[in-house]
C-alpha cells in the first residue's frame, strides 16, 4: 500500500496531478480542494495517498491533507460510492463545510453536487453523521477539563476509525475522563474507554 508520495509535480489539472518520483511518474486522481493547495510546476510536495486496486484496475487517489483522506475513506466505505465519486462529493466544498452539511443534515446542499440523488444524500447523512464532526466540536461538556483538548480529539478519532459510533465514542470517553482524572495518556484514555464499551 502507498501511503503518500513527495514528489515534483510535472502536470496538474483539477482532477489530476503527476509526480515524479526519481523519474517514475505517479498520476494521481485528487479532489479540487487539494488541486488549489498544489505548488506551481517543478516544485515538490507531499500527498496523502489512498491505492485503489480492483482487478480490472490501479488508480492512487491523492490529499492534502489527512481531513481530506479520512473523509474520502468514510465516503468510500458507503454502499454505492467509489472512488471517483467520492472525489466528486469532496470536490464540492471544503472538508469544513463538507462535515458541517452532514451535521445539519442538508439534503439539499449534498443534491447539488453533480451524480448525488436525495437518496443518495440520505443514506450519506445516515451513515456518517455519527462518524464525523468538526475538529473538538461536540465533545461533552467538561471533558476539555478532565484531559486537553489534543488528547481528546486523539482519542475520539481513534475510537471513530475503529468503527465506533461518535454518541458511544463521546459517552465511553466521559467515563474515562471521570475515572482518570488529567494526567492520563492517549493510551490510557483508550484503554478505560474501549473498557466501557
Amino acid at each position: 500500500m502507498i501511503a503518500y508520495l513527495d514528489g515534483i509535480v510535472t502536470y496538474k489539472d483539477p482532477t489530476r496531478v503527476l509526480l515524479d518520483l526519481n523519474g517514475v511518474g505517479y498520476e494521481v486522481f485528487i479532489p479540487l480542494s487539494t488541486y488549489e493547495r498544489l505548488p506551481r510546476l517543478n516544485e515538490r510536495i507531499k500527498l496523502l495517498t489512498y491505492q485503489h486496486i480492483r482487478e480490472d484496475i490501479q488508480a492512487l487517489y491523492g490529499f492534502a491533507s489527512a481531513d481530506e483522506k479520512e473523509l474520502f475513506l468514510l465516503l468510500i466505505g458507503i454502499s454505492g460510492i467509489g472512488p471517483k465519486m467520492a472525489l466528486t462529493i469532496l470536490s464540492g466544498a471544503t472538508p469544513a463545510q463538507f462535515r458541517q452539511r452532514i451535521l445539519d443534515g442538508d439534503v439539499r446542499a449534498l443534491t447539488l453536487i453533480p451524480g448525488i440523488g436525495q437518496k443518495t444524500a440520505q443514506r450519506i447523512i445516515v451513515e456518517l453523521r455519527e462518524k464525523i464532526g468538526g475538529p473538538g466540536d461536540q465533545l461533552p461538556e467538561g471533558f476539555e477539563t478532565a484531559f486537553s483538548g489534543q488528547l481528546s480529539d486523539e482519542a475520539l478519532k481513534a475510537l471513530l476509525s475503529l468503527g465506533y459510533r461518535r454518541s458511544e465514542a463521546l459517552k465511553a470517553l466521559r467515563k474515562a475522563s471521570e475515572q482518570l482524572g488529567a494526567d492520563a495518556s492517549v493510551e490510557q484514555i483508550l484503554k478505560s474507554a474501549l473498557k466501557n464499551m
